[in-house]
């Protein structure tokens, strides 16, 4: 026995769902590859996404935190390590000369 459905209402149109943008998807993926692009590409996903009411807006929105994250995280480690660098150099330099007796 199957079952029968009323007839949508009059100027109903149904809609396809939108799928997910792209650029989220891609941005949320070099987040954690390479952060800067993931930062560009989350904003242009963003964007995308306002404009064409595309899904992904939680996506594109996480690749801006990861890559925001990660990038700070980068930024901090190189200049400490120039830091250490240059501490290790500075020592290296306090350190009298050493001339060896024969």
């Amino acid at each position: 026995m199957s079952q029968s459905y009323p007839p949508p209402p009059p100027g109903y149109h149904p809609t396809q769902p939108r799928g997910t943008n792209s650029l989220a998807i891609a941005a949320l993926i070099c987040a954690f590859v390479f952060s800067p692009v993931g930062i560009i590409l989350g904003i242009i996903a963003k964007k995308q996404i306002r404009q064409t009411g595309e899904e992904g807006s939680g996506l594109a929105t996480a690749a801006l935190v990861i890559s925001i994250f990660f990038t700070v995280v980068a930024v901090i480690a190189i200049i400490l390590s120039f830091v250490v660098f240059a501490a290790a150099v500075d020592q290296i330099n306090d350190l009298p000369n050493y001339v060896p007796t024969t």
